[in-house]
């Protein structure tokens, strides 16, 4: 049962790692039925049990926040961003985006959510974002832009990542299978964001615990961990020591204070917080991490 669970979860999990991938292209449930290697009948029913959400619901809202995160850190037009998130107009996007979020994308552009309802299924960041001016941001959290190379990494996928222990456990249980495998010495542990906290709903928001392995590692078919492969992208990177509002203030500043004064704009990619210090990463009355996101060169407007 535990392996049938496993086969399961790895294939939906590849299925979700190609959303991810072709948010700008229209894909059919035939096409994601293909790359889980189910009939397209039982797909769809497979899909829902395993994450709690139908497979149009889940593409749409995550074209949908991709979307949110290109209107608030880009300089792209709402065409340009319709397109490049898979709908096939404007009005499509527009359309999609006051049913989804109950704001036009001109108005949450300049001004964000402001539905109290859909406002109360967010994780609120502000409760987590200590009071610093701009000088002291900057100098408290200098960038470094870095390019990753490809990497093979194994993972754990949680939902409802901001309830109580949840990715807590997964660390423990990450840190667990790697000294069982000796991997634990030679790997490198971070975790990665999957959604945007400022748009998706708490019990939805995914979050996942990854550990570097080697590329020839394998992986025994009844694990309950799954492997991927990242490939290279360029980070804007800083540094963060301290307790956890030291961290929610790094990556706040990263996004809203030197990503739109940059020449830079988000890459659609996930971003990583990498534990510095591996006997201490389950310790979290103090980290010690990297913090960094996905960037690429901002196009130039005419």
């Amino acid at each position: 049962m535990k392996k049938t669970k496993s086969i399961y979860r790895e294939r939906i999990n590849r299925v979700i790692e190609y959303v991810n991938s072709h948010l700008h292209e229209s894909t059919s449930l035939e096409t994601l039925a293909d790359v889980a290697c189910f009939s397209s009948f039982h797909f769809h029913k497979i899909f829902l049990a395993v994450t709690g959400e139908t497979v149009n619901s889940f593409t749409t809202r995550l074209r949908l926040e991709k979307a949110a995160r290109l209107l608030r850190f880009s300089k792209s037009s709402v065409t340009e961003i319709a397109l490049n998130c898979g709908f096939s107009s404007p009005s499509t996007l527009s359309r999609s985006f006051k049913d989804h979020f109950g704001i036009s994308p001109s108005g949450y552009r300049s001004g964000g959510i402001k539905n109290d309802k859909i406002r109360k299924e967010l994780f609120s960041m502000n409760d987590y974002i200590l009071p610093m001016s701009d000088e002291e941001l900057a100098n408290t959290f200098p960038v470094t832009i870095k390019t990753f190379p490809e990497r093979r990494v194994a993972y754990i996928r949680v939902t409802d990542a901001y309830s109580e222990g949840v990715v807590l456990n997964a660390f423990e249980r990450m840190i667990r299978w790697a000294k069982e495998n000796n991997l634990y010495e030679s790997g490198t542990i971070f975790g990665m964001s999957l959604d945007d906290p400022m748009v998706t709903p708490k019990e939805l928001y995914r979050y996942e615990v990854c550990l570097t392995v080697p590329e020839s590692f394998e992986l025994k078919s009844d694990s309950d961990i799954s492997l991927m492969t990242m490939p290279e992208y360029r980070y804007a990177t800083t540094r963060v020591s301290g307790e956890i509002k030291m961290v929610g203030t790094a990556i706040s500043y990263l996004f809203n204070n030197w990503l739109i004064n940059s020449n830079y704009e988000p890459e659609h990619q996930h971003a990583l917080e990498i534990f510095l210090d591996k006997e201490r990463v389950c310790d979290w009355s103090s980290f010690d991490e990297e913090i960094c996101i996905p960037i690429k060169k901002r196009k130039s407007i005419n």
